[in-house]
């Protein structure tokens, strides 16, 4: 499993907006190959900033496959005008312990 880590920062205003976005995209990420689960987290101490974490079964699910679906189009279209700056986005594996 790979994690997907976008570091989002939202216009002043619109973290409301934004929230009710991603809860209308989050179909669109759950019908993705390889797409497992998906969570929204908000900064306590900076408000307007976000983390999207969004679970693949592989880094292609979501580079490759996501990305060039109709699916990212209509995610980046509900979401993309709150954006303050562009996404920051990296991804992780999880080391067994």
């Amino acid at each position: 499993m790979f994690l997907e880590i976008a570091h989002l920062v939202i216009k002043p205003g619109e973290e409301s907006t934004f929230e009710q976005q991603v809860a209308k995209a989050k179909p669109y990420f759950m019908a993705a190959k390889g797409c497992t689960g998906i969570s929204l987290h908000r900064s306590v101490e900076h408000p307007e900033q976000y983390q999207l974490n969004v679970k693949w079964a592989t880094v292609d699910n979501h580079m490759v496959d996501f990305r060039n679906s109709d699916g990212f189009q209509q995610w980046r279209a509900l979401v993309g005008p709150h954006f303050a700056s562009p996404p920051t986005v990296e991804h992780t594996h999880e080391i067994t312990l």
